[in-house]
């Protein structure tokens, strides 16, 4: 039973490896994973106004949708930033990277 548990982790692990995981993270990457909140924030607010901009005149209420598609795009973004925190955090629990 328990290495049923597992496989989808070792799966991902695989995954994250042949990917590229255990490499040093980028000034980019350092930044977004020390800030989760704020790169979601302003990605929603980016792509908000850029649905805005894209939405039909005829529609009832473009703000509404630009907004929630804002949203959603922030939200994921946001939660991309947090995996890249907690790949982070287990590089240097490897002892792969130093953190620096």
């Amino acid at each position: 039973m328990a290495n049923r548990r597992r496989a989808p982790a070792r799966a991902f692990r695989a995954l994250d490896r042949a990917l590229g995981g255990r490499q040093r993270p980028t000034r980019i990457q350092k930044r977004v994973a020390r800030h989760p909140l704020g790169t979601g924030l302003c990605v929603a607010v980016a792509f908000a106004l850029f649905f805005l901009l894209l939405a039909p005149e005829d529609e009832s209420d473009p703000l509404l949708s630009a907004a929630s598609l804002g949203l959603a795009m922030g939200v994921v973004f946001g939660l991309s930033a947090i995996a890249e925190r907690q790949r982070q955090h287990r590089l240097k629990r490897l002892g792969i990277w130093d953190g620096s």
